[in-house]
């Protein structure tokens, strides 16, 4: 299962999301317990940026709102992710969504794509 959890991680950090979130749901289909919502955040993470590349902005607001809400019980860290930063991040990218989608906004800048990070302690719920 972390072999395949790390899988998940760097294809969602080269920003192959339709794949992370293949390997992500396999996991998360397998998964039992707490770490399940965990996966389910990230699996909702990937298809929001899935969405969002492909401008469909009201996709990725949906995505995004349902992961922050699931993420946000795993602060500031769990199963060595960095889950502060990568919720930050992705609020940030939620916006711009809105924004996007609202005609206020003429372009996502692709560099504020998030990177999930291990946190330095490797902090665990």
């Amino acid at each position: 299962m972390e072999e395949q959890f790390i899988k998940g991680v760097e294809l969602f950090n080269a920003q192959s999301f339709f794949e992370a979130h293949d390997v992500w749901e396999e996991l998360w289909r397998e998964t039992r317990g707490s770490r399940r919502l965990f996966y389910q955040g990230l699996i909702q993470i990937s298809v929001g940026f899935y969405h969002l590349c492909n401008t469909n902005y009201t996709g990725a607001c949906s995505q995004f709102g349902k992961a922050l809400s699931k993420l946000e019980q795993y602060l500031p860290a769990h199963h060595g992710i960095d889950t502060f930063r990568l919720v930050n991040e992705v609020r940030e990218c939620l916006h711009d969504a809105e924004l996007l989608r609202g005609g206020l906004l003429s372009r996502f800048d692709e560099a504020k794509i998030p990177q999930i990070v291990a946190n330095e302690h490797r902090a665990s719920r």
